[in-house]
């Protein structure tokens, strides 16, 4: 299943309803982060190089690093929750593996179990120049499907 998901598409309906959620986050908007991918259990987020991402020797800084890991495995959850539910992240563990160095990082947030109410994904983020790719930072997340208020 891992191999289809990496190349279908969600529907429009959870495009839409993952991206107008992705475009309320503050923090995503701040970094200068941007969705790329939404399919069945899989998001991509993308976050270009820039000074205001950075730590004190230029890499990217790990707040940002693990920040977009923790939406691309929350909202690749949400893909995979009922239209009337949100998502929360219960807790999740990164380990920084190399210098997060490149023109961008992507995080890729991938489903490994969808439960009913708990679900846990794999996290990984790849510092990308021209056309190599490092693994930067991998990680794994536990999630909660939660009821949306009444409005």
């Amino acid at each position: 299943m891992e191999e289809q998901t990496q190349q279908e598409a969600a529907s429009p309906e959870v495009q839409k309803r993952v991206q107008d959620s992705f475009d309320r986050q503050g923090l995503m908007g701040h970094l200068g982060a941007r969705i790329t991918h939404i399919g069945p259990g899989r998001v991509h987020i993308e976050l270009p190089a820039r000074p205001e991402v950075t730590q004190q020797h230029g890499y990217f800084h790990a707040g940002a690093t693990s920040a977009i890991a923790d939406s691309a495995g929350g909202y690749a959850g949400y893909t995979l929750f009922p239209e009337d539910s949100d998502v929360l992240t219960v807790e999740y563990k990164i380990n920084l593996l190399a210098p997060a160095v490149g023109d961008y990082l992507e995080a890729i947030g991938t489903v490994l179990k969808s439960g009913r109410t708990l679900t846990v994904c794999r996290l990984e983020v790849y510092g990308v120049e021209g056309d190599q790719r490092t693994l930067v930072a991998n990680g794994q997340q536990t999630l909660i499907r939660v009821n949306r208020p009444a409005a």
